[in-house]
């Protein structure tokens, strides 16, 4: 059995009896809990973890904080008010969580950004993780970065597929990348029309940047594609984008200090 890397650094648990939010996209009619995903992790050798915010519960963050006290190994993004005061910031932050998610994929109109949310959450060591089509990428990251907080985007942009490393979101994202703030996550791969293309953004990006803006997430469990991947599939799949094995590791070096050990 092939090993992960060091971190997974995106992946959604949620246990039996979470209500969903009016908007979800999706109902799954099963649970992934973080006892499933630590499961999973142990197979493969993974040792620590990062919990992504997940839509379909909205504002509601407490089983991630249930995780987060029970299993020092994790770290997890939320879904906040911009009204949070910092006093709930200070506490969240103390409690494991190390960003907040923008949900704004394919979300119409989008919502203003709140520069002072950002520079508080910036102040409190939280970044953004912003998850957005990536036609409207540029524009709104471009904004966020502004404020000065740490940006990581989301599965690797959500670019359109059809000129590949060519397509203008794609060569915007790399000047994003630029920036000392800015990361991007090698993330649902397997929701792209082949195998191939999440491997050449990975290489294209290792090239231009290494291992330090990049960091590796499963997106486990799949929901909406649970039929056609697997937490075995996304591993082999990692190292057939990064073959060598000094690379995956420094990627996972790079993700634990990215996450940990701030």
């Amino acid at each position: 059995m092939l090993k992960g890397p060091l971190v997974d650094c995106h992946a959604h648990v949620w246990g039996p009896n979470m209500e969903f939010v009016p908007t979800a996209w999706t109902r799954p009619d099963y649970t992934y809990t973080a006892e499933d995903w630590l499961a999973d992790l142990d197979r493969f050798g993974i040792e620590y973890g990062v919990i992504a915010a997940a839509s379909l519960f909205g504002t509601n963050n407490d089983y991630t904080l249930a995780a987060l006290a029970r299993y020092p190994n994790l770290r997890g993004t939320a879904i906040l008010d911009p009204a949070t005061d910092d006093a709930a910031l200070a506490e969240l932050a103390s409690s494991g969580i190390v960003g907040v998610r923008l949900q704004w994929f394919m979300i119409d109109p989008l919502p203003e950004i709140d520069e002072a949310f950002c520079g508080r959450l910036r102040d409190h060591g939280l970044h953004i993780h912003l998850n957005i089509d990536g036609g409207r990428l540029s524009g709104i990251a471009d904004k966020l970065l502004r404020t000065g907080v740490k940006l990581v985007i989301d599965h690797y942009g959500w670019h359109a597929f059809e000129r590949r490393l060519e397509e203008p979101s794609y060569v915007h994202m790399l000047r994003l990348l630029e920036s000392d703030t800015c990361r991007v996550k090698l993330s649902s791969g397997f929701r792209r029309p082949d195998r191939d293309l999440p491997a050449e953004y990975t290489r294209d990006l290792l090239a231009r940047f290494g291992p330090g803006k990049l960091l590796w997430g499963s997106d486990s469990p799949f929901v909406g594609h649970e039929s056609t991947a697997s937490y075995a599939q996304v591993v082999e799949d990692f190292h057939y984008a990064v073959p060598d094995a000094d690379t995956r590791d420094a990627l996972g070096q790079s993700a634990y200090s990215f996450y940990f050990a701030g």
